[in-house]
């Protein structure tokens, strides 16, 4: 099984920076102002799933899918 690189208790900002791929996931769960937003560097994805009625397992789900698909290099 792959590592979670993803948590519920991870900002926003900390999960764009993970992968920058991360913006176009939250797009697709009709999140597109994530990135410029300024709750980003406070807010949870536990709370983003709560405020908009996400599927929590289901953005964790593909947020980590995208890390496992698309691996950054390692410095």
């Amino acid at each position: 099984m792959a590592d979670k690189h993803f948590s519920l208790d991870m900002t926003i900002a900390e999960a764009l920076q993970k992968h920058p791929r991360a913006a176009e996931v939250f797009a697709g769960f009709g999140l597109r102002g994530c990135a410029l937003c300024h709750v980003a560097q406070v807010e949870t994805l536990d709370e983003v799933c709560d405020n908009y009625g996400l599927d929590k397992d289901k953005l964790l789900e593909v947020l980590n899918g995208v890390m496992d698909a698309e691996p950054l290099a390692q410095n």
